[in-house]
């Protein structure tokens, strides 16, 4: 499986995955939600966020529970499973996500829901380096395993660019300078300014 662990804090791991899953476990993920929702969320913590930023609303609804057996035996460290709803409008249009995640933190809502929303937070951040810095969102690549490499490899130079200090520049520019001109390269990767 391809999961991601996103958050680490004080050793403990929460692994999240957004919609859709193509297994087995976000179909029992969300038919153990659903009956939850029949039985009007008995036995589940809930916690709900509202935020007005930049002409847009965000509501999330965030709901936790203790893992039932069927997970601890297949998930080892799963202490916890939850479901994020979100509803975001801007302007007219109304948009709705719903996520789940396992967890090996205890099933405190609250601090579940700090946990993934961070993790959102720094996903956002990456996204819209690796857009402006390399215009990720504009590649063609589309053949076989091309997209993955591609990506992996925007990232690695994406963090080479960031851990560089020989420039003072924008990461796109760094990145720009060091396709021109081969000292600049060599500069950011020995980290010995030219």
């Amino acid at each position: 499986m391809n999961w991601q662990r996103v958050i680490e804090s004080q050793a403990e791991d929460m692994i999240r995955r957004p919609l859709p899953l193509p297994c087995c476990l976000h179909d029992q993920l969300q038919e153990l939600f659903i009956d939850y929702g029949d039985r009007d969320y008995q036995g589940v913590r809930r916690h709900a966020t509202v935020e007005q930023q930049h002409g847009r609303g965000e509501r999330r609804e965030y709901y936790g529970a203790a893992a039932p057996q069927g997970l601890l035996e297949k998930w080892r460290d799963v202490r916890s499973i939850g479901m994020v709803f979100r509803y975001r409008q801007v302007g007219d249009k109304l948009s709705e996500e719903t996520s789940f995640f396992l967890s090996s933190l205890p099933p405190k809502v609250r601090a579940l829901a700090k946990h993934v929303c961070g993790h959102w937070g720094v996903e956002n951040s990456l996204h819209w380096s690796l857009d402006v810095t390399f215009s990720e969102d504009q590649s063609r690549i589309r053949k076989g395993n091309g997209q993955e490499i591609a990506a992996g490899f925007r990232r690695l130079a994406l963090s080479i660019l960031k851990q560089d200090t020989t420039l003072k520049e924008p990461l796109r520019g760094k990145r720009l300078r060091a396709g021109w001109n081969n000292d600049t390269i060599q500069a950011i990767l020995t980290g010995i300014a030219a």
